[in-house]
C-alpha cells in the first residue's frame, strides 16, 4: 500500500474531526468511534439519554461526507414496511394497464439514523438488522440493493426507561461498537449553552465523497496485522467465555455468556481503521485495546451477582484488558521470526 493513501486517510479524518467540532462540542471519544465504524464498513449503536446531541452528531456527519440522510423516529406501532418499502399497485395511463411497483422506503439511503431503536416491537427491529447484514431488502420475490455505502447509526435510551424493548443480543451482535453517550462536563455544557443560544450558524464544508469513502474502506481492509496481534484479538474474545477451561475465575463469576467470533473479527478491523486514521501504516495491541469496550460491551452478558454487586460489563471488560497477557503474545512472535 502506498503512503499516500495512508496519508490521505488520515489528512480526512483531521478534516473531519475539524468540521464536525464545529457543531458538536466534546464528546471526542464518541466521535473517534464512531469514525472508526464507518471506514471499517460497521454500523454503530449510540446509547445514552435524549437530549446528548446524538441526532445531530449523525446529521452533520452525513452533511460533511455529502452523503444522503434520513431519519426515522421508531415506534411501538412502526411496521417493517415503513422502513424497507412496499410494493404499490398503479394504473400506467397510457395502457391502463395494473402492475405493482416498489415504493422505496428510508432505508434506501447512506446514511440511515434509527432514532430509539428500542421503542419500537422486535419484528420492526428485525427488518432493520437484517438490511443491515445482508445490505439488501426483499420484498415480495425481488431483491434490492441498498446504496453504498450504507452506514446505520441507532440511537437507543437507556433501558431502565419505560416503553422499551431492549433489542436481544443477538441482535445487538449485528453493531460493531455500542457507543456510550455521557453527559458532557461542565465547561463543555458552558460552551454548548453560549454556541447554541445565539444566531451564528456554523458553516460546514465537505471533506468528502461516498465513492472516496470507499476507496478508504479499501485502503483499511489493507492494513497488514502482526501474527501476535491476531492472537491478541483471539485470546481476549476467548477469555470473555465463562465455559472456556483458561477462563478467568472473575469471567466464570460475573460473566453468563461471552462474545463471539464476529467481535474477533470487529477487533480487529477497528484497530486496521485506528491505526490508519492515526497515520500508521501497522497495527499494535494497543490499537485492539482501545476499541475492545465499545466492540465487546453488547456482546457479553453479566450474571445476577455481578449486577447485584454494581459490576458492569465495561468494569468486566477492563479485567480482561489486565488479564490478558501481551507480552507474551509478542515475544512468542518474535521468537518465531
Amino acid at each position: 500500500m502506498e503512503e499516500r493513501a495512508i496519508r490521505g486517510l488520515a489528512s480526512a479524518y483531521s478534516r473531519l474531526r475539524e468540521e464536525i467540532g464545529k457543531v458538536i462540542i466534546g464528546q471526542d471519544d464518541v466521535i473517534d468511534q464512531l469514525l472508526i465504524a464507518l471506514f471499517s464498513r460497521g454500523h454503530c449503536l449510540l446509547v445514552g439519554v435524549p437530549g446528548l446531541a446524538k441526532t445531530l452528531l449523525v446529521s452533520t456527519v452525513a452533511q460533511i461526507l455529502q452523503l444522503s440522510f434520513r431519519r426515522i423516529q421508531f415506534t411501538p406501532d412502526l411496521m417493517p414496511s415503513d422502513i424497507t418499502g412496499t410494493d404499490v399497485l398503479q394504473d400506467d395511463p397510457e395502457t391502463g394497464h395494473r402492475a405493482f411497483q416498489f415504493m422505496q422506503g428510508p432505508i434506501f439511503t447512506h446514511v440511515l439514523l434509527a432514532d430509539e431503536i428500542n421503542r419500537t416491537p422486535p419484528k420492526t427491529q428485525a427488518a432493520l438488522l437484517e438490511a443491515m447484514q445482508e445490505r439488501h431488502v426483499t420484498v415480495g420475490s425481488n431483491t434490492y440493493r441498498l446504496p453504498s455505502p450504507f452506514f446505520v447509526l441507532a440511537t437507543q435510551n437507556p433501558i431502565e426507561q419505560e416503553g422499551t424493548y431492549p433489542l436481544p443480543e443477538a441482535q445487538l451482535d449485528r453493531f460493531m461498537f455500542n457507543v456510550r453517550v455521557e453527559y458532557p462536563t461542565a465547561a463543555e455544557e458552558l460552551r454548548i449553552l453560549k454556541q447554541t443560544t445565539g444566531g451564528h450558524e456554523p458553516e460546514l464544508k465537505p471533506a468528502l465523497t461516498g465513492a472516496q469513502i470507499l476507496a478508504l474502506q479499501e485502503v483499511v481492509r489493507k492494513v497488514p496485522v502482526a501474527e501476535h496481534v491476531f492472537i491478541y484479538a483471539r485470546d481476549l474474545v476467548r477469555a470473555s467465555r465463562p465455559n472456556e477451561d483458561s477462563a478467568p475465575d472473575f469471567v466464570k463469576k460475573f460473566l453468563s455468556w461471552g462474545a463471539g467470533p464476529r467481535a474477533g473479527q470487529y477487533l480487529i478491523l477497528g484497530a486496521k481503521a485506528r491505526a490508519i486514521l492515526e497515520g500508521r501504516f501497522h497495527v499494535t495491541t494497543e490499537d485492539v485495546k482501545t476499541v475492545a469496550i465499545p466492540v465487546l460491551r453488547h456482546r457479553i452478558l453479566t450474571t445476577f451477582q455481578a449486577d447485584s454487586e454494581g459490576i458492569s460489563p465495561d468494569d468486566v471488560i477492563q479485567k480482561l484488558l489486565e488479564s490478558v497477557p501481551v507480552a507474551i503474545q509478542e515475544r512468542a512472535s518474535q521468537l518465531k521470526k
